[in-house]
């Protein structure tokens, strides 16, 4: 009696276990879990793929700077060049209207004068 009991529990864990590992496959086989595993696959890969990207981008910058300087000590123009230029001029964006020069650059206007604003009624 205690071998049959044993062997029936025995099939019945066995049977619940297969039962449970078949329904999780089924559940993965499903087109939206594919779906989203292919997608998360997808995002895995691309975030691998832009870190090697960065990485191979300041490997590039470090040797090109590298290779230039070398370049720069066997032509010798790595050297000081002397006093630096002078800092470009700046003009005024906005003309001074309180300035003399603006009072008599100021003419008086009289009809007909030539409008160049299309805008205006001729």
């Amino acid at each position: 009696m205690f071998r049959r009991t044993f062997w029936f529990t025995t099939g019945v864990a066995a049977g619940v276990w297969a039962t449970t590992k078949i329904n999780r496959k089924l559940k993965q086989l499903t087109p939206d879990s594919v779906a989203a595993t292919a997608a998360n696959k997808a995002l895995e890969t691309g975030q691998r793929l832009k870190d090697r990207a960065v990485e191979f981008a300041l490997d590039v910058r470090d040797n090109m700077a590298r290779r230039e300087a070398e370049l720069g000590e066997a032509l010798g123009i790595g050297a000081d060049a002397g006093p630096a230029l002078p800092a470009p001029r700046q003009y005024a964006a906005i003309e001074n209207r309180a300035t003399p020069l603006y009072a008599e650059k100021q003419v008086q206007r009289t009809y007909p004068y030539n409008s160049y604003n299309r805008n205006e009624d001729h």
